[in-house]
């Protein structure tokens, strides 16, 4: 049983997965290789001079499993409400059990909507919907939460990638019973 299962691996899910790793807890990062991330260019973003959106989510994923996320390329085609937490469906690779999950799915709703998570409208040019989220992340099903796009952030990578940390960081706060923070330090010589 995974501590957190998080669906999609762009900016918001990678982020997502590699704090929820680096904070030791058992993390599935499930991605179906679609990331609108993947279309970009990026000049845009802090501290990366440029650097190609298939790059960006390559170099995304590395850093989650580098922490020991488990990631598996899928499509999540349903997510089930169990006695522990959640049962994540794929296609492709049968299904995984989770305590919570984080839908990081971009500018695609239709999973969630299909599990009953409440919607609304976008604000975004061209994102028509977004879940309904609290500003911690947390969806209308206790449980179950979302980051980035989806959940009505700025399509812009550095705006997802900051959201997903910051709703893994509430997730690993609700599990350990106290708030979370990582901070490394410099290494010196």
């Amino acid at each position: 049983m995974y501590d957190i299962a998080i669906i999609g691996a762009g900016p918001a899910g990678a982020s997502a997965a590699l704090f929820a790793a680096k904070a030791g807890k058992k993390t599935l990062l499930v991605d179906n290789d679609k990331s609108m991330t993947k279309r970009a260019w990026i000049e845009n973003h802090y501290g990366v001079a440029e650097i190609t959106g298939p790059d960006m989510v390559d170099i995304g994923k590395k850093q989650a499993t580098k922490f020991g996320a488990e990631l598996v390329t899928a499509t999540v085609t349903n997510v089930v409400k169990n006695e522990q937490g959640f049962t994540v469906e794929t296609e492709e690779q049968g299904s995984f059990e989770a305590a919570h999950v984080i839908l990081a799915t971009g500018a695609l709703t239709t999973l969630a909507e299909a599990i009953g998570v409440a919607t609304t409208e976008g604000k975004e040019p061209r994102i028509k919907t977004v879940f309904q989220t609290d500003a911690s992340g947390k969806t209308t099903i206790p449980g179950i939460w979302a980051a980035g796009t989806c959940a009505g952030v700025s399509v812009h990578s550095i705006i997802t990638a900051g959201d997903g940390a910051k709703v893994a960081i509430n997730v690993i706060s609700e599990i350990n019973g106290e708030r979370y923070v990582d901070h490394d330090v410099l290494k010196t010589n």
